[in-house]
């Protein structure tokens, strides 16, 4: 009677690999690539490379452990959201508290130290702040507003009357006739009507026919004795 050979046991997968799936026309190198990117597989490494604690975690779980998680939070299920949302804000307020009493151990001798815990205490309570913010916007999100435009003028305007300025020649145009036009102004005025030029002889003296219109200064040598 001859005895069989003992059978060997089944090979366990290694917890610590990824499996990839290769899809028709896709190389090996872009399979991988693929892999890599997705995020329930670098969330699963970061986790369990964080997780040591609870001592050899398979990958493999890790990853399909997410990808449900994901696919529930897609179909629109964020009960999870919202408890992952309310219980880190308890942590970063855990962590607040423990920053804070570091530094009031700190004060009064060390107050490097104890401002060094303070503003990390700070820092995490801003965080706890903001986790609970995003929570409440999840709870409650905000109505979208479409506000329509109403263009309003208030306040004295400019009237501009001078030619379109889609043709530059007409402008140019336009404004050297109205500087020529400033220009003359003084002669149109003095020139009011046709034929009738300014008289730029030299004066003559008064006449003898109208004493009135004799000098101011012969007047007054005359009549007051040169004062």
């Amino acid at each position: 009677m001859t005895k069989s050979a003992p059978k060997k046991a089944a090979r366990k997968p290694n917890s610590n690999t990824v499996k990839v799936d290769q899809a028709d026309g896709d190389t090996r190198e872009k399979a991988i690539a693929s892999s890599v990117l997705r995020p329930s597989v670098n969330a699963a490494v970061t986790i369990q490379q964080l997780s040591t604690q609870f001592g050899d975690i398979d990958l493999h779980a890790l990853i399909d452990a997410l990808s449900d998680h994901a696919k529930v939070a897609n179909d629109g299920d964020l009960k999870r959201a919202e408890g992952m949302l309310i219980i880190q804000a308890h942590t970063l307020d855990a962590i607040f508290n423990n920053l804070a009493r570091r530094s009031a151990l700190n004060m009064g001798e060390y107050m490097g130290a104890a401002e060094t815990y303070m503003k990390l205490a700070l820092r995490a309570q801003n965080q706890c702040r903001a986790t609970l913010q995003t929570l409440g916007e999840l709870k409650n999100p905000q109505p979208v507003a479409f506000v329509k435009q109403a263009n309003i003028t208030s306040g004295p305007q400019q009237v501009n009357n001078g030619p379109p300025l889609g043709n530059p020649d007409e402008s140019h145009a336009h404004a050297g006739a109205h500087a020529e036009k400033n220009l003359n102004q003084p002669n149109e005025l003095l020139e009011a009507q046709p034929h009738e030029q300014l008289d730029t002889r030299t004066p003559s003296a008064a006449g003898a026919v109208n004493p009135a219109m004799a000098t101011v200064g012969a007047i007054d040598r005359t009549s007051h004795g040169g004062r």
